[in-house]
């Protein structure tokens, strides 16, 4: 099962997942699915089950599924425990992900690409602003891992890298076949005799800034959010920023900031501060 935890603050973003071997376990900080999230399509493939505390998508070869937050947030910390595809899940995707909407959208991904033979997955993360990406940072995951950062992103539009601050975004997530490309390049294509493949969702949590357009404050009155809202000013420590490096230096498998052949008339500008880990 992976956990994660993606936290937006004015100045930087952090990504975080934690893996478990467990089963999804039920906890009480967990809010409805039915009040917060909304099956998008898949026509009944994706379903809100055990009084809105379980949430699945389905893939067949007919088609996959989807879903997105009612809400729209602008900064926060958002949880959720997520149930890969277990076993061969070579040629699914199973995307997690923030983004607003338009050509000039900012994004924040976690792709999951499965593999044949049900060993931990490869997470694919970006950075969208302003409707460019090619921020591409991949990780073989481990067991290992367990809440530690694994990527931080801080803002650099000091020296005219864009930073996603400024547009509210839902949270999405889906399930689709893309054996075109995800396991080892597309060599190896999805096995539909073990269809249909399934991805579980449990303990959902925003502890975030919903945005209202209805209100002069750019996110409106927030009665909801913690009391102290810590994430708001939330940095990485020294022993959270060692364990990071510690993470992609095991782990990474892919930093475009190292892809000389990818960017032969120089590497994006942040690539040369330290503001990229």
């Amino acid at each position: 099962m992976a956990s994660f935890t993606t936290t937006t603050t004015i100045g930087s973003f952090v990504f975080l997942v934690s893996l478990m071997a467990s089963a999804l376990e039920l906890t009480t900080a967990a809010t409805n699915f039915n009040q917060d999230i909304d099956i998008t399509w898949g026509d009944g493939r994706g379903k809100i089950l055990d009084d809105g505390q379980l949430l699945t998508l389905s893939l067949d070869k007919a088609s996959g599924s989807g879903f997105q937050s009612k809400n729209e947030y602008l900064f926060g910390k958002i949880d959720m425990q997520l149930k890969l595809v277990p076993g061969n899940s070579a040629g699914t995707v199973t995307a997690y992900y923030l983004s607003s909407q338009g050509p000039t959208h900012d994004e924040i991904d976690f792709e999951f690409l499965g593999n044949p033979s049900g060993d931990p997955y490869t997470l694919h993360t970006n950075v969208f602003s302003q409707g460019k990406g090619n921020k591409e940072q991949q990780f073989h995951l481990c067991f290992s891992v367990d809440d530690t950062p694994i990527r931080e992103f801080k803002n650099s539009e000091s020296i005219g890298v864009p930073f996603p601050m400024n547009q509210p975004m839902r949270i999405y997530s889906s399930l689709w076949n893309a054996d075109d490309w995800a396991t080892r390049g597309g060599l190896v294509k999805t096995d539909w005799s073990h269809a249909p493949f399934t991805a579980s969702y449990r303990n959902f949590n925003a502890d975030a800034c919903i945005s209202s357009s209805s209100s002069s404050s750019p996110c409106g009155s927030q009665p909801s959010l913690s009391s102290n809202n810590a994430w708001f000013s939330q940095e990485l420590d020294s022993t959270a920023h060692e364990n990071m490096k510690s993470i992609q230096k095991n782990y990474m498998i892919y930093n475009y900031c190292t892809d000389t052949k990818r960017f032969p008339q120089g590497m994006p500008a942040e690539c040369a501060t330290t503001n990229l880990s």
